[in-house]
């Protein structure tokens, strides 16, 4: 769990410097720039979402694996 944490908030700070880099580099207007921002951080946040909950089928599957009943053999 700790890894996982770890790791979206490596990504939360990566997003915002790459933004911030992106931003002071840009050749383009500031209205493009932010456009293309948003949609770059859109499609960012349903791929995590998609990870996430890829992740989350993945990990309910393996509980009830675990939950499961086990045949004791004699």
């Amino acid at each position: 769990m700790r890894r996982m944490f770890g790791f979206l908030i490596g990504v939360l700070v990566g997003a915002l410097v790459g933004s911030t880099v992106a931003l002071l580099m840009a050749p383009e207007s500031g209205e493009n720039l932010r456009g293309q921002l948003r949609e770059r951080g859109q499609v960012l946040m349903n791929d995590v979402r998609h990870a996430a909950d890829s992740r989350r089928i993945e990990l309910r599957g393996r509980l009830e694996t675990l939950r499961a009943p086990r045949e004791v053999n004699l």
